[in-house]
Parts: C-alpha cells; structure tokens; sequence
C-alpha cells in the first residue's frame, strides 16, 4: 500500500496542481489511487495472508491449560473390606486424594498425516486465483467508468464550443435585428424570434456547465484526485482515431472464473476420496500435579511424561461422503455448461459490440459530412438575411438545422467512443 500511494504522489506532483491529463494518464492514475482496485488489492494480501495461516498449522502446536482444585468433599470409592483383611464378602468406603489439587499441563501436538491438508492448500491456491480474477474484473470496470467519464466531458467540451460559437453568432445576429428595428426596417417580432434563440442557447451553456461540473467531479473520485486541484483534460481532437488496435488480446475474465471454479470442485472430489484415510498425530503431554492437606500439613508434587500416537479413523459417516461424490460429479456437469454458455455469449458480445463500432464510425463520418454543409447553408442563409431577402422564419429554420448537426456529431462521437469501450471490456482488455 506504501508502494501505491508514492507512486500516486509522483503522478500527481508530475502533473502539477493545474493538470492537463489524456486517458492514459487518467487510467494509470485510477489504477493506483481508486479505493475500489485498492480493496481489490488488499483481497489478494488476504488470501496470502490466510495462506500462511493455513500452512501454519502444520507446525507444532503448544498448549497450556491448569486445573486448580479444591475438593470441598472428597469422592470416596467402595472397595472390598478383605482388602485391608477384613471380612471377606463385606465392603468399605475409601476416600483417595487430598482437599487441594493444583494441575498442570503443557502438550506438545503434531500432525504427522492429514487427509484433508492437501486439498486445503490447493484449494487456496485456486482461491488466489480467483481473488486476482475478480481484481481484473475490477480494474476493467473501474477502467471502463473513467473512460466513459472521460469521453463524456470531451463530448460535452466540444459541445460546449459550439454553443459558445453560436451565442457569439447569435449575439452579433440580435445586435444587427435590433438596429434595423430602431429604423423602423423590421419588426419587433424578428428580434424576439432571435431572443428566444439566444435564450435556449444560454440555457444549453449552463446545462453543458452543470453536467461537465459533475462529471468532472465523478472522474476526480475514480480516478483519486484531490477535489482542490482543477482538472483539465487534453482534448480528443482525432475524433476519428479509433481506441481499437489491430493486435486486441481477449481475455475472457468470466471463463475464468468458471475454470477457476471447475479447478475447485476438481480438488473437492480429491478432498472426498481422501477423507477415506485416516488422521495420525503425535503428542506429548507433560503434567504436574501438587496436593495439599493442610490438615496433615502434607504437600506432595508430582510429575509425569505421556507420549503418544493418535490415530483416527472415520470407518462409517452414513453415507454423507457418498452423497458428497454424487453431488460433486453433477455440479461438474453442471460447471461444463456454464463455461459453454458463457463463451458464447461472450463472444456474441464482443462480435456485437464490433459491429456496432463500425456502425458509429460510420455514422461519425456521416455526421461530419452533415456538419459541413449544414455551415454552408447557414453562412449562405445569414447573407441573404443580411441583404434583407429572407426573414428570421428562414433564418431560424436553418439555425436549428445548424444546431441539430452539432449535436449530432457530439452525439455519434460519444456513441463510437462507448460501442469501442464496450468492445475493450467485453474482451477484458482496456488499458
């Protein structure tokens, strides 16, 4: 974690407090500073750490326990009265021990052989594995949110430079209606046309602001930037440059998981077949032992050494290993076809989401072509208003032409960056 936060500090510093940062940036900083691939990776020093724990009880175990004991009434034993050369057939009460007893023990265990130590083990090893698949899915996800967030404030930058272009336009255009009013040359219902205009674009400049406000704040967050510090992005200006490279790797995280799973349930039919055998572990016990009668005043310690063998041996369980072999053998058939299904569906995604980049980079294209001329028209439809030969009916039509353009282009540019990302992350591969 150390490691992690100074590499954050170095990007941070390395950009300094007014920072201009492209997606790459924003992504290597996400990968280090995000709280949610943070705990991804403290996931992963868990296991390791319960990894340790388990080969740990393959060490000796020391234990420690005391017994102190004060016999209010000490239990008596009927034994035959001939053995103290009594009456033979007759019997008397005997009371062993004294009123304090101060017992203690200190055992030594150690596994010799455990049936289920083997599939212990594996089974975490096939337990990191998943823990890092799951910090993969994690950082695709998180990948994914800071570069949809990234696309999304580019698109609404541009659409903002648009807007402002057109209240610039807009401006001048009211300015000169307002002039030919004053002369009595034009209505004053030509100029409201054009207020209202204005107005709808004002309007659309602090939505623009607001939305590019939040987002701007959501993208700090995932990607860990102090909220202080202004953020500027470098802006997207190859629209047309694709996020796709020829060489795309697929790494299917899902089928992972499944394989992962399958590993699993491999090592639980070991684990089965092995609980047939049996457990041997060594022991060794030391105990002392000290009893007191104060009525005698007697003190007596004594002490003894036990070693030993434990063997264990489940000979019967009623049948609940067997039921366990059953279970296991269907829930493989049953993992089988999940990979199957899975692998299909992931493809038909990621063939999907290709064919849906085509789509949108053709619709791009379109919509740039639609751009232009839409200006064209609009310079050729403001000349003619200038020269009086059109109203503001005309001029307004062609605005609104103009404007829906616009959008369309922000909107296409959006689209093809997000059908691009959902192809990257359906085959696990944004970086």
């Amino acid at each position: 974690m150390k490691k992690i936060y100074i590499s954050f500090c170095l990007i941070i510093v390395s950009y300094g407090t007014f920072a201009q940062l492209d997606l790459k940036a924003c992504l290597a900083m996400a990968d280090t500073a995000n709280l949610t691939i943070r705990n991804a990776e403290l996931d992963i020093e868990i296991n390791k750490r319960e990894r340790s724990s388990y080969l740990s009880s393959r060490l000796p175990q020391l234990e420690f326990n005391a017994d102190y004991k004060y016999n209010a009434i000490i239990q008596g034993q009927v034994v035959p009265a001939a053995f103290f050369g009594g009456e033979s057939g007759s019997y008397a009460t005997v009371q062993f021990g004294v009123p304090y007893v101060l017992s203690n023990n200190i055992q030594l265990t150690q596994i010799l052989f455990n049936s289920q130590l083997n599939y212990g083990l594996a089974a975490l090893k096939i337990n990191a594995d998943i823990v890092e698949t799951q910090r993969n899915i994690t950082i695709q996800e998180i990948r994914y949110q800071v570069s949809n967030s990234y696309f999304l404030l580019q698109g609404l930058e541009k659409q903002l430079a648009f807007l402002e272009r057109n209240l610039s336009q807009t401006l001048k255009l009211l300015k000169n209606v307002n002039g030919l009013v004053e002369k009595g040359l034009a209505l004053q219902l030509e100029a409201d046309k054009i207020k209202i205009n204005l107005l709808n674009i004002e309007n659309g400049i602090s939505m623009a602001k607001s939305s590019k406000e939040q987002l701007t704040d959501l993208l700090k967050i995932l990607i860990g930037y102090p909220k202080d510090k202004t953020l500027t992005l470098i802006e997207d200006s190859m629209i047309e440059q694709s996020l796709i490279k020829s060489n795309e790797t697929k790494q299917f995280y899902a089928l992972r998981l499944i394989e992962s799973q399958q590993a699993m349930n491999k090592e639980e039919s070991k684990g089965i077949k092995m609980s047939y055998l049996p457990n041997l572990n060594f022991y060794s016990i030391y105990n002392y032992s000290y009893n007191i009668n104060p009525g005698d005043n007697f003190r007596k310690g004594i002490d003894g050494v036990f070693l030993g063998l434990r063997f264990d041996w489940r000979l019967f369980d009623g049948m609940q290993r067997s039921y366990k072999s059953k279970m296991n053998a269907i829930r493989t058939g049953k993992l089988a076809n999940q990979y199957e299904i899975a692998n299909q569906q992931l493809e038909m995604a990621a063939n999907q989401a290709k064919r849906q980049i085509k789509l949108k980079s053709e619709a791009l294209n379109l919509a740039k072509e639609q751009l232009a001329l839409a200006e064209n028209v609009f310079e050729q439809t403001s000349l003619k208003f200038e020269k009086g030969l059109i109203n503001t009916t005309e001029l307004t039509l062609t605005e609104n032409s103009l404007y829906q353009a616009q959008n369309n282009i922000v909107t296409n540019y959006i689209q093809l960056r997000q059908a691009e990302l959902d192809y990257l992350k359906s085959i696990g591969n944004i970086k």
